[in-house]
């Protein structure tokens, strides 16, 4: 469980780089605390959630470069 864990951080670590609006990177974090949620057992709707809100306010906090509209 833990080799999924990481591997799912590593995978959305890469794919982060290439999102450029605000909407892609929510949707990159819904994923991500989607998949993060599911590999401790937690629940994955409110994973994909916290993921979504941390991806989507990423772009302000200026974390993983500009957002672009």
């Amino acid at each position: 469980m833990r080799s999924i864990l990481v591997l799912s951080l590593l995978a959305v670590s890469t794919l982060a780089g290439c999102m450029e609006t605000q909407g892609n990177r929510a949707l990159a974090g819904a994923g991500a605390g989607a998949l993060i949620a599911d590999a401790t057992d937690q629940n994955i709707v409110a994973g994909a959630a916290i993921g979504a809100l941390a991806g989507g306010a990423s772009c302000n906090a200026g974390i993983g470069g500009r957002c672009y509209r």
